[in-house]
């Protein structure tokens, strides 16, 4: 498997990224908080880049990428996003973000429109109603011993350009205080999406079901495709599974994304 590295000097970052594969629209992976390239899409990474090229980025703060003076937010992520897809002279992609990264895919189908093909967001939801209380709560307070001995600790102190712990609880702060860029999005804002979406979500994930099925009405979904035709936006609910694990199902996963990718 092709794989090239790099860092963009993008908004006062040194934003690391890769490139794997090629072929085809291009695939940009977005992780969500505390993860990384290799966190969150490592088991995915050689069947995703089968055939198509994929970029995938560090965010802000996390991986290979430096922390700046600067809160951490949907708006900012996406803005860095967009000045790598320039950097890279890639002027239309597919893009497929999980939480975090959801939010930043979410954000750049709504405003960045030209951008995107087609969007797979997995498990966020468009408006903080959707989100499950105790996990809104769990954010907001998270402290560096919680995550001790875990994949996030040892990975952040292995890759950080700054990999101290001191560093690592200013990242959990930032995450705690997420702006989101909007109190939420309207229904006509997910209606107007353009790009075709693959919505993803555990089926014990951190947003409510009820949220998960509002979401896919708007965006055609919830028919019966044998009369009116499948939609082009579709939803795939992963068995027995919860936030963190949201991708953890590789063949699941890689059937379900290249799918709707390739269709």
């Amino acid at each position: 498997m092709s794989k090239q590295t790099g860092y963009a000097d993008i908004n006062g970052l040194r934003m690391y990224y890769e490139i794997h594969g090629s072929g085809g629209t291009p695939l940009v992976l977005l992780h969500g908080g505390l993860f990384n390239i290799d966190l969150q899409f490592g088991e995915l990474l050689e069947g995703l880049s089968a055939g198509r090229q994929v970029i995938a980025a560090d965010f802000q703060g996390h991986g290979y990428t430096n922390d700046i003076d600067r809160p951490l937010g949907t708006p900012a992520l996406a803005s860095d996003v967009v000045a790598l897809l320039e950097q890279l002279d890639v002027p239309q992609a597919d893009v497929f973000g999980f939480s975090v990264g959801g939010a930043v895919a979410l954000y750049l189908a709504i405003k960045h429109s030209e951008l995107v093909r087609k969007a797979v967001i997995s498990s966020v939801s468009f408006h903080p109603s959707g989100d499950r209380a105790e996990n809104t709560d769990a954010v907001g307070e998270m402290k560096v011993e919680m995550i001790a001995g875990t994949p996030m600790e040892s990975d952040y102190l292995a890759k950080s350009p700054h990999p101290d712990h001191e560093h690592l609880q200013t990242l959990l702060t930032k995450l705690g205080a997420y702006d989101r860029g909007t109190e939420g999005w309207s229904d006509d804002d997910i209606r107007g999406i353009a790009a075709p979406t693959l919505l993803t979500f555990g089926d014990a994930d951190a947003v409510k079901l009820e949220h998960v099925v509002r979401f896919h009405q708007l965006r055609g979904g919830d028919v019966n495709g044998d009369f009116v035709g499948v939609p082009a936006s579709q939803l795939a609910i992963f068995p027995g599974t919860t936030h963190f694990t949201g991708l953890a199902r590789t063949p699941l996963v890689l059937d379900t994304v290249t799918t709707f990718l390739d269709a």
